[in-house]
């Protein structure tokens, strides 16, 4: 009885993981999991859309230079409302630890570094350019698992890299030809600190700087966060509140050492006739990064990592459109086609990895256990 009742339990619990799938999806046929899986989708395209508009509006004013504290407001937005869904019961994560702090600290400061670094790019570039070259960490990413990792890049993976590549540099061009006139606050930036410099290199816009800065720091988080996971054992909702929490002594006291905190310089950056709005924006933002962690985990669990990772890729096209419907950025032939190749290119590298995990899946389905061999 005891050996009949265990080899049944297997299967009863295949039943009941089922059960759930069908619960969590609201779905018991094929017909109702497609439809189910229309929502979430929708929800994480929304999520990332919103973020990145709202984003561009905040750091766009013409005097705007307080990215530091515009940083702590939103992690600290970010955290409250992580909080108050954790006390609600809709989400769980471990509560704080010293331990915990001391381990996640150095992976909050990259964050700082991410989101700083992200923020300079947005304030810029447009939102089709920041998009584009957003791509470029994927292959610093990828190419750093390589090295300490022991990743593996395939041939079609290599192609998605060659079309980033190409996208980000038709981008650049068109930008350059099209975004770089006189009175451009990026251009009379650089042109204050290259003076003896003539020609294209005075006029060089100060956001690629920025971008290429955040791809060099957004693939050191994603690397190092890799290997301090495993050591303290983190889920997602776990990494999202350290990284929020501790950010905010970093962000703030970095705010008031490098930032001008004078009554004029705030007037600037928060205008009577538009403070309450941007602040709402701000709050907004923060409450919309919680918004991309939730319906990235809706998305996932209600399809598959696959189609998350497809829908990743195809969510770049209209994140771009928004800058050229809501900020009026140039549609030119060059912008365009850079959207284009950069779109083709993400669902390349979708496809080059989809490709990689069925092949290491079947490579270990091969493998034959010792203890079967001598049996």
């Amino acid at each position: 009885m005891a050996d009949r009742g265990s080899s049944t339990r297997p299967k009863e619990e295949d039943d009941v993981v089922e059960m759930k799938k069908a619960m969590a999806t609201g779905s018991s046929s094929a017909q109702s999991v497609a439809a189910s899986s229309v929502p979430p989708i929708l929800c994480y395209c929304l999520a990332s859309i919103l973020m990145t508009v709202v984003n561009k509006f905040v750091v766009s004013g013409t005097h705007f230079n307080m990215n530091f504290l515009l940083l702590c407001m939103q992690s600290s937005v970010c955290v409250a409302c992580v909080y108050t869904v954790k006390k609600l019961g809709v989400i769980s994560f471990r509560d704080f630890d010293v331990k915990d702090a001391k381990a996640w600290f150095p992976i909050s400061v990259l964050l700082v570094g991410v989101i700083y670094t992200g923020s300079k790019s947005l304030q810029y570039l447009s939102i089709p350019v920041y998009t584009i070259f957003k791509n470029l960490t994927i292959i610093l990413i990828a190419y750093g698992e390589v090295i300490w990792f022991g990743g593996r890049v395939t041939a079609l993976t290599l192609v998605s890299f060659i079309l980033m590549v190409i996208s980000s540099i038709i981008a650049a061009w068109a930008d350059i030809s099209d975004a770089l006139v006189v009175g451009d606050p990026a251009v009379a930036e650089a042109a204050s600190g290259l003076s003896a410099v003539s020609g294209v290199i005075s006029k060089m816009n100060v956001g690629y700087f920025w971008m290429f800065m955040n791809c060099a720091t957004s693939a050191a988080y994603v690397l190092t966060m890799r290997k301090r996971i495993k050591v303290t054992g983190f889920s997602d909702w776990d990494t999202m509140f350290y990284n929020n929490l501790l950010s905010i002594p970093v962000l703030a006291v970095a705010s008031v050492v490098a930032e001008d905190w004078g009554y004029e310089n705030l007037n600037r950056n928060f205008p009577p006739d538009t403070r309450n709005f941007l602040l709402f924006a701000i709050a907004f933002s923060g409450a919309a990064a919680v918004g991309i962690s939730y319906t990235t985990a809706w998305c996932i669990r209600a399809t598959s990592s696959t189609t998350y990772s497809m829908v990743g890729a195809l969510n770049k096209l209209p994140v771009a459109a928004s800058g050229m419907i809501f900020f009026g950025d140039p549609i030119t032939f060059g912008s365009v086609t850079a959207v284009g190749v950069g779109f083709f290119a993400g669902l390349v590298y979708a496809v080059a990895k989809n490709n990689q995990k069925k092949a290491e899946a079947a490579s270990q389905a091969s493998i034959i256990p010792l203890a079967s061999r001598s049996s």
